[in-house]
């Protein structure tokens, strides 16, 4: 490491009396500071029950927009009154622990470096940092038990190894990224639930029932076959007939044996209508399971909660039967992308596109093939500038396509590239359901498709429930990031299967951090912006410019401007003065 790098790292000086914030006073970006700058405010000692940090980088996440937008009306600030209780920004936060209070010793020491966790849960209320917690754009700040003891402990996760400052701060969205590919959803029949099993009148075929039917507690028959009425007869649930439902009927039912709050799992045989389906999967309960079991595709497609898929992950599996446990489990329900197929990537040139990109690039047996497609043929030209040599490096066809300049569309290129047989793997970062949609109808029959970004409850779109129990097709969606998810982030990159550092696209000291806000927002940067607190006056600038402002800092970079932990050690070399 250079000697600044070092000093740096070696917490060797004086605390500050004061430090540079970005407090949050209401919504919009003018509320963001005081007169547009940082407030220059003491540093607290710390109380025996918490530690003095020092901020060394925060990433700019788009999911903050909201929180800028809604001020005291998001839901994570439980409309406090943000004039007298300000917030912060700056949820992907690299630390390192200054000074420790007593009760803590032992513990924790100065000099140790942490990562935040930031989907805090405190007593099953959501107090996530840089929302309910004030956030990361701060030079030092206290922790205390609102992160120390949280459902899941402390919320801090140690660095190890030799990782940068700015690769510690993806952490965090990188965390997120691969728990997009981790089975968040429930694929069994609950122990102790309720289930509803739907049948079609006049369906006489012989069903078997090998996994699952000893789970639940309470069984709801409604026009089932009679094999399926006496398989139930051999478990110890209650079990309840209500033949000859309609839909206006669902919710009373709902209402009587779950209190409303939906079905722990649904079984449907031989579902004809779309409609009906539509009308059932109302009533899937978070985590909840809906098995679809039949051999004659829906007259329609239905139209399903696409919020709830992302935000409940809520389960549509099925098969073809007449084996209705079959539908169940990890080994028919895969999360992860295909190995040797084609992946397509809808909204690619966004930050968080262009990591999922990346992790198919370097996922060790990862897809033969990636399709990249975005709105701007700018951030396609970044994209393929810094994937490309990735991809040619690791036997990865990297195609770019923008529907709006394209004489073609989007289904029409995927269909071309794939023999007609669509990609085995679509996922969407565009929060916008007609796009999730369109996304639906690229897939292979058997493919998977990621809803990434994600769109309030309630929020519907017509999906191919079919190709589910026809064909087991797969549609999912992930909502946030565990510890655990950070630790798999931090594990990949030691073994060199996955470069955080790739998805830095610009940087900029404390100064200016209101300005990579609005930067971001407006779509200015096509990776990460990283912020450093410790340099008030490092101007904003992405990587692609450091070649006419600092040439002896983008010497140190990959190529296709990437970011890169020796570039981080020119950087202090040249701005850290302490």
């Amino acid at each position: 490491m250079t000697s600044q790098y070092n000093k740096y790292h070696s917490i060797d000086r004086a605390i500050p009396e004061q430090t540079l914030v970005w407090n949050m006073y209401g919504a919009g970006e003018e509320n963001i500071g005081k007169n547009g700058k940082p407030e220059l405010l003491p540093i607290p000692k710390p109380a025996a029950n918490q530690m003095l940090v020092r901020v060394d980088s925060v990433g700019l996440c788009f999911s903050d927009v909201k929180l800028i937008r809604m001020g005291r009306k998001h839901p994570k600030l439980y409309n406090r009154d943000l004039t007298k209780e300000p917030t912060r920004l700056g949820h992907e936060a690299s630390l390192t622990i200054i000074e420790v209070g007593e009760e803590l010793k032992g513990k924790y020491y100065p000099g140790q470096r942490v990562a935040v966790q930031p989907d805090i849960y405190q007593n099953g209320k959501s107090t996530a940092y840089g929302y309910t917690i004030p956030g990361g754009l701060i030079q030092y700040h206290l922790i205390g038990p609102e992160m120390l003891e949280t459902d899941e402990g402390a919320c801090l996760l140690p660095i190890t190894g030799d990782m940068g400052y700015a690769e510690a701060s993806l952490l965090e969205p990188w965390g997120c990224v691969l728990a997009s590919y981790t089975q968040r959803r429930r694929l069994d029949p609950k122990d102790g639930g309720v289930m509803w099993v739907i049948g079609r009148p006049g369906d006489g075929r012989e069903y078997e029932f090998t996994k699952g039917l000893a789970a639940p507690a309470t069984i709801i028959l409604t026009d089932v076959p009679g094999t399926v009425a006496k398989l139930t007869d051999k478990t110890s649930a209650t079990v309840v007939v209500r033949n000859k439902l309609g839909p206006d009927q669902y919710s009373a039912l709902a209402e009587e044996f779950t209190d409303g709050k939906g079905f722990d799992d649904i079984v449907m045989l031989d579902p004809r209508s779309g409609e009906t389906v539509s009308a059932v999967a109302k009533f899937i309960m978070r985590r909840g399971t809906l098995n679809l079991v039949g051999q004659t595709p829906l007259d329609s497609l239905v139209n399903a909660d696409v919020g709830r898929l992302h935000y409940d992950y809520i389960a549509f599996i099925g098969c073809q039967g007449p084996d209705i446990g079959a539908s169940y489990g990890e080994q028919r329900n895969r999360c992860e992308l295909k190995a040797g197929g084609t992946t397509v990537f809808v909204g690619a040139g966004g930050p968080m596109g262009q990591m999922h990109v990346q992790r198919a690039i370097e996922l060790p047996h990862g897809p033969g093939r990636v399709i990249a497609t975005e709105v701007s043929d700018l951030r396609l030209a970044a994209l393929q500038e810094r994937f490309g040599p990735l991809a040619a490096r690791n036997n990865c066809e990297l195609l770019t396509f923008n529907p709006q300049t394209n004489d073609k569309s989007l289904h029409d290129f995927v269909m071309e590239a794939t023999n007609g047989q669509g990609a085995e793997d679509v996922v969407v970062s565009v929060p916008i359901a007609d796009v999730m949609a369109e996304a639906g109808t690229l897939m292979h029959k058997d493919g998977m498709l990621v809803f990434f970004a994600g769109v309030p409850n309630g929020t519907m779109a017509h999906l191919n429930l079919s190709a589910v129990y026809m064909g087991n097709a797969q549609y999912t969606g992930t909502s946030g990031l565990s510890l655990n998810d950070q630790f798999q982030v931090m594990d990949q990159a030691a073994k060199g299967t996955l470069n955080p550092g790739r998805s830095v696209g610009a940087i900029g000291g404390m100064n200016v951090a209101r300005e990579g806000i609005q930067a971001m927002i407006d779509g200015r940067y096509a990776g990460k912006i990283i912020i450093f607190p410790q340099f008030p006056d490092l101007p904003l600038m992405g990587l692609d410019e450091l070649q006419d402002i600092y040439p002896d800092i983008a010497e140190k970079l990959e190529p296709g401007n990437m970011w890169t932990a020796e570039a981080e050690e020119a950087l202090f070399e040249k701005y850290w003065k302490g």
